[in-house]
């Protein structure tokens, strides 16, 4: 479908019949995936062909840099209809994303209510419930009976974010239940909301960061969840389709730090290179003088390694394997952390955990390695026991550490990702060469 929206967008002319009539059978997702692969005048041409019906819809989809063309090549009268046909939390995305020229004339075209209510969401924290939420909710009253409640359901649900949960209000929006709609399905016309709403319900405030609300989503399965302000009074709510965005770009950010690159909030592709080298540079830079620690070790080293060609060789391997057991602890309990598994009180026990799972590997790959070192490389029994018995205390001080920098970045309120296996690798190196260095002078007497 899509393939052929865009070969009908490229036909000279253009059969504007056959194009809007596939348009109409097209989901507004679908439709707005073939603006990326639009130039300038076809994205401003194709918006135009929408049927009116679509248009807000498609446009709360398309990239910021579409919508800044589309909204510049529009007339004052059709932003106003674009914006005010929008979710306000849509529209407070698109306006976050736009250079000041464009949100002074989008917010001079629209009305004075719309205005109002996209400044307040705008002047939320960053990253805030307040942020993500809509205004756009249906509201009840104790009073209202069942039959009521359908009646204003019937007149005001189709502007709304959602209308499968209502939300109980007094008349100082004071946030008293909320009822669902299948509730109100089962429930008698006469009834009334107040002895049928659940008053045990899931909230939220409105300066709460968004990985809290996308911990309650996960944790009560909710669809949408009531956001109020610090008096407990309802300002808006937070729906499903929000916080999977919030989950899929919190996830990528974990996953930039983790991977010692500075988060950016650009697409790869449409970064600039400079950029993408700017966000790598430093940690690099960190990475790269830090590094610099395990080379004053192998100088002190010196005559150890000049008295014993092996130990030389084996370094890599030693601090290769310390490396790899150190990030693959930190991953797990990052994860964990993320998730809820792990808590900055479970420290002791994890610390404990990690110690024996780091005898049971060195001691497991100090067997293989003994095998391999002893049998090719001279028969040196006590060369051979000394690299082994290094890689035992190696896996377990790099298990230590993996485990308990995460935690302590979290207990002081640092992201834990910043300890992440860049870093980790690093201090996990350094402590490796150091024990064994030291233990090759206790058992080889050098």
């Amino acid at each position: 479908m899509i393939e052929k929206i865009f070969e009908l967008m490229n036909e000279q002319p253009v059969n504007h019949r056959n194009l809007y009539q596939l348009l109409m059978d097209t989901n507004t997702v679908d439709i707005a995936d073939v603006f990326e692969h639009l130039s300038r005048e076809k994205v401003v041409q194709m918006f135009r062909l929408l049927p009116k019906s679509m248009a807000a819809d498609v446009f709360s989809y398309i990239e910021p840099e579409n919508q800044q063309i589309i909204v510049e090549a529009l007339t004052d009268i059709e932003v106003n209809k674009i914006v005010e046909d929008l979710f306000v939390d849509d529209a407070v995305d698109f306006i976050g994303e736009m250079p000041a020229n464009v949100v002074k004339r989008v917010l001079q075209s629209v009305s004075v209510d719309t205005r109002k209510t996209i400044n307040q969401l705008l002047q939320y924290p960053e990253d805030s419930a307040g942020t993500i939420m809509t205004t756009e909710f249906v509201g009840l009253k104790e009073y209202n009976t069942v039959g009521r409640a359908f009646e204003i359901i019937r007149n005001i649900g189709v502007d709304k974010e959602t209308i499968y949960t209502c939300y109980v209000m007094r008349r100082d929006r004071l946030l008293v239940g909320v009822v669902s709609v299948k509730t109100l399905l089962l429930s008698d016309p006469e009834d009334t909301i107040g002895d049928i709403m659940d008053t045990n319900m899931v909230f939220a405030h409105t300066t709460d960061d968004q990985e809290v609300i996308a911990d309650l989503f996960k944790r009560y399965g909710l669809l949408s969840l009531p956001i109020v302000d610090k008096e407990g009074r309802l300002v808006g709510i937070v729906t499903v389709d929000d916080i999977v965005q919030v989950i899929e770009e919190e996830t990528t950010e974990d996953f930039e730090k983790m991977a010692a690159l500075t988060p950016s909030e650009d697409p790869y592709l449409k970064t600039s290179v400079v950029k993408l080298a700017k966000n790598r540079f430093t940690w690099l830079l960190l990475l790269m003088l830090s590094a610099a620690i395990t080379g004053a070790i192998l100088e002190s080293a010196e005559e150890i390694i000049s008295s014993v060609y092996l130990l030389a060789v084996m370094v890599p391997m030693i601090m290769d394997t310390a490396g790899n057991a150190g990030a693959q602890t930190s991953a797990l309990i990052i994860r964990g952390m993320a998730v809820g598994e792990i808590h900055a009180r479970d420290v002791i026990r994890v610390l404990w955990r990690e110690i024996r799972v780091g005898t049971l590997c060195g001691c497991a790959l100090a067997l293989v390695n003994f095998a391999r070192v002893f049998l090719m490389n001279g028969r040196d029994f006590w060369v051979s026991f000394t690299i082994s018995v290094t890689l035992i205390v190696t896996v377990i001080i790099a298990k230590s550490v993996g485990c308990l920098l995460p935690i302590l970045a979290k207990k002081i309120k640092i992201d834990p990702t910043v300890m992440a296996a860049p870093l980790i690798t690093t201090i996990a190196d350094a402590s490796a060469l150091l024990f064994y260095f030291y233990i090759a002078r206790i058992i080889l007497k050098i």
